[in-house]
């Protein structure tokens, strides 16, 4: 079986987020259950942060010129190996050379020659494969153009299409007088990627491909319904025949509290010795008092509202007054968010500590060093967070929502089965209730350490869901 993944970011080489973990590592676990006949490989743009790490061991493949409406661009084709699995980088400064990844005035033309040059570089390189699976609206214009200006030629003809929606939120909405001259479709394609008086691209890859799939059970089920699915639901109903809900799974390699190159200390669930000399190190680096007593409750996220972080707002001066319990935030985001957690540290120094910035290794040292996970979001597609602190024995609280519901099952006091807290309507007050039930249960170490161990030993590796995308690809393929 051949698999070409199309995406705009895959760890190690470029990410920003849960998009990034997935498409480094879902193609590697594919692989490997598939073994050696198969042929699997990975397609993102090159951006800057690429050349800068890993030029050193980038192969040029080929050089070509891709025609979008009047346009004429050079791609490079740039290639390396990684598990298994052959990574290409296609490189063009003028739409890729940019300070982020996303957020130009120009992002729909950028991703429009994106799709394009993906269909292309199936040609310069020789590679048609069975199945393309695209990742989010970025990559919608790859299964759009396959489907709607590609489809009869040789090569291209038996190509299968998945389409998976990481976070349905972001769909590539643009006016529809920019169809013909930015993304080279005619009035023939109109109702393909019409919604609502505009152009929505994730409309239309969901409309054209084979199948199409997001990143829980849970999510599935959410994504069809108005509250969810940010206008979507109708067009996802539809389509219901052809959508499925795949959990994610994390490397477990690169989250390893055993060799985790980020860590000072290591530490296995036989010995967490190297667990609390970790947590000991982000007290000291957050300027908070040095206590193995006080539980220290982390969140790595992007601020934003649908995280959760209004709720935390909403009590949070009210625990750090009345709960014995420190608090670590990592991220950036809403100005708003980063303005207030900025303000609470100052108020607080000695409870509260916010880091305002994206830091990879830093963000180990929080899972690792932490005793809780807080992650209260509103909704959230699969969550990746609460299965990495798992990793490092930091006990998840979450809200049911998504993959938070699909991972995370609460803790019983009665049996102490579990591997984690959690709570269910979207409420200030109910998640400051279960918060203060972990900090309860942290006072009784023995409970404590036996649920410590209990998370660790949780399969959150990608070893299921790659079977579950194996057996998606070959029921297309049959």
């Amino acid at each position: 079986m051949k698999i070409l993944y199309v995406s705009t970011e895959a760890l190690p080489f470029a990410s920003t987020g849960g998009l990034g973990d997935v498409v480094g590592s879902l193609p590697g676990a594919v692989k490997k259950q598939l073994g050696e006949g198969s042929d699997v490989r990975v397609v993102i743009p090159m951006f800057p942060v690429v050349k800068e790490k890993y030029m050193d061991v980038l192969t040029l493949e080929a050089e070509t010129y891709i025609t979008l409406s009047w346009r004429r661009q050079y791609c490079g084709i740039w290639s390396t190996e990684k598990d298994g699995v052959k990574f290409y980088f296609l490189d063009n400064e003028f739409y890729f050379k940019r300070p982020s990844f996303y957020g130009s005035f120009d992002d729909g033309e950028r991703f429009a020659f994106f799709g394009k040059a993906v269909m292309e570089f199936m040609a310069c390189v020789n590679f048609f494969p069975d199945v393309l699976h695209a990742n989010d609206w970025q990559s919608a214009t790859a299964v759009i153009y396959l489907k709607r200006k590609y489809s009869s030629i040789p090569g291209y003809d038996s190509i299968k299409t998945l389409y998976t929606i990481h976070n349905i939120e972001y769909q590539g909405i643009y006016d529809f007088s920019i169809l013909a001259d930015v993304f080279e479709l005619s009035e023939w394609d109109r109702s393909v990627v019409e919604y609502n008086g505009a152009i929505n691209l994730a409309k239309g890859a969901i409309t054209v491909s084979d199948k199409v799939s997001t990143v829980s059970e849970k999510y599935a089920e959410e994504i069809m319904t108005p509250f969810y699915s940010h206008g979507l639901s109708h067009i996802l109903h539809s389509c219901r025949d052809k959508l499925c809900g795949i959990v994610n799974g994390i490397d477990l390699e690169y989250y390893n509290s055993e060799n985790d190159p980020s860590l000072r200390y290591h530490f296995s669930a036989d010995n967490l010795a190297g667990k609390a000399k970790n947590k000991a190190l982000l007290q000291e680096r957050c300027g908070l008092p040095v206590d193995k007593n006080i539980p220290v409750i982390g969140m790595v996220s992007r601020l934003a509202a649908h995280k959760g972080f209004d709720l935390i707002c909403r009590v949070i001066e009210e625990m750090l007054c009345n709960d014995k319990a420190q608090f670590v935030l990592l991220g950036t985001g809403d100005h708003a968010f980063e303005s207030y957690f900025r303000g609470l540290a100052e108020r607080y120094p000695d409870k509260f500590c916010a880091m305002i910035e994206f830091n990879k290794d830093l963000s180990k040292l929080v899972y690792a060093g932490s005793d809780m996970f807080l992650m209260p979001s509103k909704s959230e597609p699969c969550g990746l967070a609460q299965m990495i602190s798992s990793r490092y024995g930091t006990v998840p609280i979450v809200r049911e929502t998504g993959g938070l519901y699909d991972t995370i099952k609460a803790y019983n006091k009665y049996d102490g089965t579990g591997n984690g807290f959690s709570f269910t309507n979207y409420n200030a007050h109910d998640m400051m209730a279960v918060v203060r039930d972990a900090i309860e249960l942290y006072s009784h170490k023995r409970k404590w350490t036996a649920l410590m161990k209990q998370v660790m030993a949780v399969d959150f590796s990608w070893d299921v869901s790659a079977g579950k995308y194996i057996d998606l690809y070959k029921s297309m393929c049959k």
